[in-house]
């Protein structure tokens, strides 16, 4: 090595001794000349170990083809950049990102300044990520198979529709996220037929739970035959005292008729009015007498139960808030009028029409998705 090569070799030494990254300087022959204090204690070898050595001889031999192409891409662009790894004299593997640069000594001789930084904390970090990441998916799949049986059983709570004797009943159902927190009964027996609908506060799992819980409760008050407003004190007083929460609370409506279809009793708590169509008439609404449901144990009211006689031709719709508070762009709400007036302006079709225009038409009010659950019951007398 003559004299201004030696003189260029330490000013280069100078240089990359201050570098706080790992430096080695190859020749043409692809051999360390000159490695920096950092690189050798990632490598984990003395200066002497190490210098003269081809760099491809340091590298398992299933790794250097890789080698010898990134070097050789780098022969053809002047530089590169890519990550690899260092192998130690420990058998370790300390992951890198590599810059290398072609330059040329004062005689001309081409040299290659090779850095590594070390990015070990990075690939840790990313393999805890990784694995964190997998974890969650893993849940999230777990989560989404346990929604989907929840989104059955919540489907298996929903009003269904059928005729018992000459009465028809059309029901919908529609929560806004996969579950939610209504549910509803229509429950034929040897002598009358009962229609409910409850609304849980709130939305989603929690709600369902609860929904689930209560109609559990509901279904047993029907199939003895209870009396409206005595079933509605029962559902209350069994929220109240198993599963009371200042935040819930829960609204129902619900109906009886007998085979005979001469009357009707209606018994509401905290609901939405049922409307009563009759044609040539307004829908008259049939208000409930009773207030919220799972807050106060007087919470029904004495004479929570309604009576109205019938005829051949009515019809009943029982509804969740869902249906009425709907805003249009306007920001203004559909209401229990507004719904009234869409309700009075389908009465004229048949049963599963006017279902569907009553559903069509408040869609149509609605300024972007709804953000209730939706539960609908109609019922037509003979």
């Amino acid at each position: 090595m003559g004299a201004p090569q030696q003189a260029w070799m330490e000013q280069i030494a100078k240089v990359c001794d201050t570098l706080n990254q790992g430096v080695i300087l190859n020749d043409s022959g692809k051999r360390v000349v000159y490695a920096n204090a950092i690189f050798l204690d990632m490598i984990q070898m003395n200066a002497g170990q190490l210098l003269g050595r081809p760099a491809a001889d340091l590298f398992p031999a299933e790794d250097v083809p890789r080698l010898l192409e990134l070097i050789r891409q780098r022969e053809v662009r002047g530089r590169a950049r890519y990550e690899f790894y260092i192998p130690q004299a420990d058998g370790g593997h300390l992951p890198v990102v590599v810059t290398s640069r072609q330059i040329q000594d004062p005689e001309g001789n081409t040299f290659a300044v090779v850095t590594a930084t070390d990015i070990s904390e990075q690939k840790r970090a990313e393999t805890e990520l990784r694995s964190a990441n997998e974890q969650l998916m893993a849940r999230q799949r777990q989560m989404q198979e346990e929604l989907l049986l929840a989104e059955r059983v919540q489907q298996s709570l929903a009003p269904r529709s059928l005729r018992w004797g000459g009465i028809s009943v059309e029901a919908h159902y529609q929560p806004a996220w996969s579950v939610g927190g209504d549910y509803g009964l229509v429950l034929p027996s040897e002598d009358h037929l009962d229609v409910l609908v409850c609304d849980v506060s709130g939305h989603g799992i929690s709600s369902a739970l609860v929904a689930n819980r209560i109609y559990s409760e509901t279904m047993a008050q029907m199939e003895r035959s209870v009396e409206l407003g005595a079933m509605l004190r029962h559902l209350n007083h069994f929220v109240v005292t198993n599963l009371a929460n200042s935040t819930f609370f829960f609204t129902a409506a619900a109906l009886r008729l007998d085979r005979g279809c001469r009357s009707l009793q209606f018994a509401g708590a905290g609901h939405p009015p049922a409307m009563l169509l009759r044609r040539g008439e307004a829908p008259r609404l049939l208000e409930s007498r009773s207030g919220l449901l799972g807050l106060f144990e007087d919470a029904v009211d004495a004479e929570a139960t309604i009576e109205s006689s019938v005829e051949p031709g009515d019809r009943v719709l029982i509804y969740t808030d869902g249906l009425t508070e709907n805003f249009n762009e306007a920001q203004e709400m559909l209401g229990v009028e507004g719904l009234r007036e869409i309700a009075r302006a389908a009465a004229d079709q048949p049963l599963a029409g006017m279902k569907r225009q009553i559903l069509e038409q408040v869609a149509a009010w609605r300024s972007g998705p709804a953000t209730d659950d939706v539960s609908v019951v109609l019922v037509e007398i003979p």
